[in-house]
C-alpha cells in the first residue's frame, strides 16, 4: 500500500545526512549562478542599440530553441555516459564563454553564436542537474526532499535576479556590456560550485561514470531510453502536461513580457520593477511546492496550475494596466509552483536506469521544440499588431491539450489498462538487461511506476 511522503500536521521530517545537506548547499550555490542572466531584463533593448530589427531578434530567438532541441538528446546521452556531474562542468564553462561573446562581437553573428553557445550549455546541464540531485538524494534515502530542494534552489536563483535586476541599469551606464561580463562571472561561480560537488553515492571512487569500455554505445543508450518511454503508459502524456507550463513561462517572460506592458501604456522605465515583482511571486511559489502537493496528486496540481497560469495571460486582454500587473503575478506564483513539482513528477515517473538524463532531455525537447515555433508566431502576430489575439488562442490552446491530456491519463488509471498494459518497471528491465554489468552495478535499487506515475519502491513513494 503506498503511503504518503508528506508527515502528519505537527511532526517534522528526519534531517538530511551532512553528505545530502552539503550537497543541496552546493546546488543551490550552481543553480543560483548558473542562472543569473544579468541582462535578461535588457537584452531586447541591448540588440536593438546593436543594430538588429526585430525580425533578426525574434529569429535569432526561434534558431535558439531548435538548436536546444537538437542539442537535447546528444547530451542527454553525454550525461547518461560520463556522469551527471562531468556533464555540469561542461555546461557551466560553456555558459561563462557565452556570456563573454555578445560584449566583444555585438552583431548579428556575436547575438547568434552567443545563443548557440547559451543553447548548448543549458542543454548540458537541464537533464543532468535535475538527474544528479534527484539520484543523490535517492542514494541517501531522501529521494521525498527532492521537489522541496529543487523549489528551494529555484526560489535562491530567482531571489537572486530580484537582488540584481534593479542595477541593471546602472551597471550599464558604467560599461554598456556590463550585463553580459557579471553574466560570464557568475557563470564562472557556478563552475566552481559544480567543481566541489561529491561524485554519486552508487558511483565508483574514480567519478560519475564507469570505464569507457564497459559503457553501451550512444545509438544503444537511446534506444534503451526511448523503449521505457514507449513502455511506460503515462510518461509520455506526463511530458506533454509539463510543455503546458514551461512554454507559457518561458514565452511570457521571454517574448511577451514587454510587448504586453507596453499594450498597456506601462512605462518603460517600470518594467526592471514589475519583472523583479513577477520573480518575487515566482520564487514565493517554488519555495512552497508541499502547499499544493499536500491537497492534491503531482498531476492534478499541475494541470490545475497550468490552466490557472493560462486563464490570467488570457484575461490580460481585457485588464487595464494595474489589473494586468497583479495578472501577471498570479501568473508567476503558479508556475512557481508548479515547476518543482512537475520535475518530482517526471523523476518519480522514470525506473531507476542509466537512461534518466536522457529522458530528462526529452521533455525538454518537446518544450523547445513548441517554443521555437511559438517564438516565430510571436513575431508574426506582433508584427500584424494581433497581441491580443495572440493572448487568447494561447490560453485557450493551453487549456484544450490539457483537457486532452487529463482525459488520457484518466482513461490509463482505468483497472482493467492497469492489468492489461506493460509498466515502465517491466521495460525498464528489458532496457537494463542490455546495459552492461559495470552501469548496472552503479544504478540505485530498482522502482517500478504505477499508471498514476507514482513511485513504489523502498523509499517513501508519492500516494
Amino acid at each position: 500500500m503506498l503511503s504518503s511522503p508528506f508527515p502528519s500536521r505537527g511532526t517534522r521530517l528526519p534531517a538530511l545526512p551532512p553528505a545530502a545537506r552539503r550537497v543541496v548547499r552546493l546546488n543551490n550555490g550552481f543553480q543560483l549562478s548558473f542562472n543569473l542572466l544579468w541582462w535578461m531584463p535588457v537584452f531586447y533593448d541591448y540588440q536593438r542599440h546593436s543594430g538588429l530589427t526585430d525580425g533578426q531578434i525574434f529569429g535569432i530567438q526561434s534558431i535558439y530553441y531548435l538548436a536546444f532541441c537538437f542539442l537535447e538528446v546528444p547530451t542527454g546521452l553525454i550525461a547518461d555516459r560520463i556522469g551527471p556531474r562531468r556533464c555540469m562542468h561542461l555546461g557551466a564553462g560553456v555558459m561563462a564563454a557565452a556570456n563573454v561573446l555578445p560584449a566583444v562581437r555585438a552583431d548579428c553573428t556575436g547575438f547568434l553564436l552567443h545563443f548557440l553557445a547559451l543553447a548548448a550549455a543549458r542543454s548540458l546541464v537541464s537533464g543532468a542537474g535535475s538527474a544528479y540531485l534527484y539520484e543523490c538524494l535517492d542514494a541517501h534515502g531522501a529521494k521525498d526532499r527532492y521537489a522541496q530542494a529543487e523549489g528551494t534552489a529555484r526560489a535562491l536563483g530567482l531571489a537572486a535576479k530580484i537582488v540584481c535586476w534593479p542595477f541593471v541599469g546602472l551597471v550599464m551606464r558604467l560599461d554598456h556590456a556590463a550585463p553580459y561580463w557579471l553574466t560570464a562571472v557568475s557563470a564562472s561561480a557556478s563552475l566552481a560550485c559544480v567543481l566541489a560537488l561529491p561524485a554519486l553515492p552508487h558511483h565508483r571512487p574514480g567519478g560519475d561514470a564507469a570505464p569507457s569500455g564497459g559503457r553501451p554505445g550512444p545509438l544503444t543508450s537511446l534506444r534503451n531510453a526511448l523503449s521505457v518511454l514507449r513502455g511506460s503508459r503515462v510518461l509520455g502524456p506526463l511530458m506533454v502536461q509539463g510543455v503546458a507550463v514551461f512554454t507559457l513561462a518561458r514565452i511570457c517572460q521571454v517574448n511577451l513580457f514587454q510587448p504586453l506592458l507596453l499594450d498597456k501604456q506601462i512605462p518603460v522605465v517600470d518594467h526592471g520593477a514589475l519583472l523583479s515583482a513577477m520573480t518575487l511571486a515566482e520564487a514565493v511559489g517554488a519555495s512552497r511546492p508541499g502547499l499544493i502537493r499536500r491537497r492534491m496528486s503531482d498531476s492534478g496540481a499541475v494541470f490545475v496550475l497550468s490552466l490557472v497560469m493560462a486563464g490570467s495571460l488570457g484575461a490580460t486582454v481585457l485588464a487595464d494596466g494595474r489589473t494586468t500587473v497583479v495578472l501577471l503575478c498570479l501568473f508567476a506564483v503558479a508556475g512557481g509552483l508548479a515547476y518543482p513539482v512537475q520535475r518530482h513528477l517526471i523523476n518519480d515517473a522514470i525506473p531507476s536506469i542509466p537512461y534518466r538524463a536522457t529522458l530528462l532531455s526529452l521533455e525538454s525537447i518537446i518544450d523547445r521544440g513548441v517554443c521555437a515555433l511559438v517564438a516565430l508566431a510571436v513575431g508574426a502576430y506582433l508584427a500584424d499588431d494581433r497581441l491580443h489575439t495572440l493572448l487568447v488562442q494561447s490560453a485557450v490552446g493551453t487549456c484544450v491539450l490539457l483537457a486532452a491530456v487529463g482525459v488520457l491519463l484518466r482513461l490509463l488509471r482505468r483497472p482493467g489498462l492497469q492489468a492489461a498494459g506493460t509498466d515502465a518497471g517491466e521495460v525498464s528491465r528489458e532496457a537494463l538487461q542490455e546495459a552492461p554489468r559495470e552501469v548496472l552495478q552503479e544504478a540505485p535499487p530498482a522502482v517500478s511506476v504505477s499508471a498514476g506515475g507514482q513511485t513504489a519502491g523502498s523509499s517513501s513513494p508519492r500516494a
